[in-house]
């Protein structure tokens, strides 16, 4: 069984310390949505942080190409 801190996720990240700051910003986001991430909740709580971090990514990547700074 896995705690609850604990990702599936296998995927290699390409940048060096980046799967910490990631994890930081899912349990962010999760606690600004009020979702307490897990099995035990729906697909679409879970979802929705996922969007939510693939959201802001995209934003700061975008920020990061046109030079803005990032919030």
């Amino acid at each position: 069984m896995q705690q609850q801190n604990e990702s599936r996720n296998t995927n290699q990240k390409l940048v060096p310390g980046a799967a910490q700051a990631l994890d930081q910003m899912k349990y962010e986001i999760a606690q600004e949505f009020g979702v307490q991430l897990g099995a035990e909740q729906t697909s679409r709580a879970n979802g929705s942080v996922g969007g939510e971090i693939t959201k802001r990514l995209v934003q700061f990547a975008e920020q990061a190409l046109s030079g803005q700074r990032i919030q």
